[in-house]
């Protein structure tokens, strides 16, 4: 009974070694993740992806339109603060 006994607490050891393994790499990948998601450089690529996504999907001319827009708006505004002074 006693071998029996040994190779009990064996097999208990190595399913508790496994569990610890997996318990660390799972940790690892989460750890993994998080640095992922708060990382600045990483976000900021993200964001820069996600408007460059935006922008292949907009028909040229419109964004050619919106640009113009943007420009005669600073424009506009330039010359209201000056003539303001």
């Amino acid at each position: 009974m006693a071998q029996a006994d040994t190779e009990s607490k064996s097999v208990d050891q190595d399913a508790l070694v496994a569990d610890i393994d997996r318990t660390r790499a799972e940790l690892a990948a989460t750890i993994d993740a998080i640095s992922d998601r708060v990382s600045p450089k990483k976000n900021a690529r993200r964001a820069l992806d996600q408007v460059r996504q935006r922008a292949a999907q907009i028909d040229p001319m419109v964004a050619g339109a919106a640009a113009a827009a943007v420009a005669v708006g600073v424009v506009v505004l330039f010359v209201w603060r000056r003539r303001k002074r």
